[in-house]
């Protein structure tokens, strides 16, 4: 009997220690910073920073995200990109995506594509979503193109929507601007050579949510389009002088947690290379 009882106290110790580290694990920020060294950045361009957004899947962090918004602001971006799935499809709390959008306006200029979650939307709620983001401050970029202009300078950034990844849409879009630097947001990371040949000096992903547990000196265990030990979690890689820039994401979905994974707000800094 008092053996069972000890294995009992042990369970309960255990779980009691479980909950408080899995709850610091899926609400608790990290801010991963790169720096993309370039040619085509100028004087006007040099230290241009982004700060890159995705998989937030209505999650909050504070009240109206104010955690989440007090992190962006103190990494004093330039834009901001967000790479899908601000809303979740299981789940969907449209308010809380426009609310964010509306925040983060504040901080910077917001440009935004969608993910898979917000294409299985039924229409009311996509145009909802999408309207509503437009009114708080965000640029909408479904296979489209925006342009900063910096002194003399022309940052390109195209959205590709994730409905039509598998269309073959994006060298149709992407601008015919060679000289110039040219980002694109699209959310799903495993096509990156698909990104890279098409001219994306810079490309934001999420999706793959880190690999959702991620086991130390391996990597994430598994993600949606790459399936278990995926290769394209998190990070930049590099394709010569192309760059793809991988968020672990900041929500959760289908599995409901994250492990070894905190919830990752991406820095890319442009360094003029001139």
């Amino acid at each position: 009997m008092k053996r069972i009882h000890k294995i009992i106290a042990a369970v309960i110790a255990a779980v009691a220690t479980a909950i408080p580290y899995f709850y610091w694990e899926n609400n608790s920020l990290t801010v991963s910073n790169y720096t993309y060294e370039t040619q085509k950045a100028g004087k006007s361009l040099d230290g241009f920073k982004i700060v890159h957004i995705s998989d937030l899947h209505n999650k909050r962090f504070g009240r109206k995200n104010s955690r989440l918004i007090k992190l962006i602001r103190e990494q004093s971006p330039d834009i901001i990109v967000i790479s899908g799935d601000i809303a979740d499809s299981r789940h969907t709390d449209i308010a809380a995506a426009v609310e964010f959008v509306s925040e983060a306006s504040e901080v910077a200029p917001v440009y935004y594509t969608t993910g898979n979650h917000e294409h299985r939307f039924s229409s009311e709620k996509f145009d909802r979503l999408i309207s509503g983001i437009r009114s708080a401050g965000g640029t909408v970029l479904l296979d489209e193109t925006a342009v900063i202009e910096r002194g003399d300078e022309k940052l390109y950034i195209t959205g590709l929507a994730d409905s039509s990844l598998h269309l073959g849409r994006l060298d149709g879009i992407m601008p015919k601007a060679p000289d110039c630097l040219s980002l694109l947001i699209s959310h799903q990371p495993q096509f990156i050579d698909f990104y890279t040949e098409s001219g994306a000096d810079i490309t934001f992903c999420g999706h793959a949510h880190g690999g959702q547990f991620r086991i130390p000196g391996i990597g994430g265990f598994i993600a949606p389009g790459q399936g278990f030990f995926p290769k394209y979690t998190e990070g930049m890689h590099r394709r010569g002088d192309k760059a793809v820039v991988i968020s672990r994401g900041l929500g959760s979905s289908v599995i409901p947690s994250r492990i070894n994974n905190r919830p990752e707000v991406v820095v890319v800094t442009i360094k003029s290379a001139q």
